[in-house]
């Protein structure tokens, strides 16, 4: 199984290229435009602001491309910032136009928490993961080794906020608010923490992620 990952220059793409080579996929790193249209699975990995995401993808002629292979049907997984720029829009130094894939938009996490006490901007560390109500495990997802309340490596100042709760995969709690961990909008997935980083948990979902590729 090939794993195609988008190389756009705001990514950490060794820890992402070994997670996935640890799961036993062949990984391919790239920026070329006619290797991502012709790749059978996705991975947009990413660190830094929204507007130089978009704005780097838009310059390669990438934009369009991921966007025709994810309304194909063609597996991509966003993660940390390529979570985010898989909605609508962000708000992150203006308002900035995203991939459009998950309906939804991503805001600056509030300064204060729900009892109005200031909490750390950006959210750095190790959270929970949690099922997105009704459900009750993450059956039949990538995250299906993952048990309610396993942590996973988080680092962002902004989140993603879907449009609408069946977007929303799984949550975490930060600052006494439901934030959005993950999201899945058909074969498109989203992951705001970082599986790369996030230990057995994290590599389980990488392995996950590969076998939901194979089964495409």
């Amino acid at each position: 199984m090939k794993i195609t990952v988008i190389d756009y220059g705001l990514s950490n793409l060794l820890s992402v290229q070994r997670a996935f080579a640890h799961s036993g996929a062949e990984v391919e790193v790239t920026d070329s435009r006619s290797k991502i249209l012709a790749a059978h699975a996705l991975c947009l990995p990413g660190v830094g602001a929204f507007k130089d995401g978009m704005e780097v993808l838009d310059r390669l002629m990438l934009t369009d491309a991921i966007q025709n292979k994810a309304h194909s049907g063609t597996p991509l997984l966003g993660i940390c910032l390529g979570m985010q720029m898989l909605f609508d829009e962000s708000d992150e130094f203006g308002k900035h136009a995203g991939l459009g894939l998950i309906p939804g938009r991503v805001e600056r996490i509030p300064y204060s928490d729900i009892n109005g006490d200031v909490q750390r901007v950006p959210h750095v560390g190790w959270n929970a993961l949690l099922p997105q109500n009704p459900r009750q495990d993450f059956s039949g997802t990538i995250l299906s080794s993952v048990k309610k309340g396993d942590e996973a490596y988080f680092v962002h100042s902004y989140e993603a906020k879907p449009a609408d709760t069946k977007y929303r995969l799984a949550n975490t709690i930060y600052g006494g608010r439901e934030v959005c961990a993950a999201a899945q909008k058909g074969t498109v997935i989203g992951c705001q923490f970082h599986p790369e980083k996030s230990g057995e948990i994290g590599l389980s979902i990488i392995r996950e992620y590969t076998r939901f590729c194979e089964n495409i």
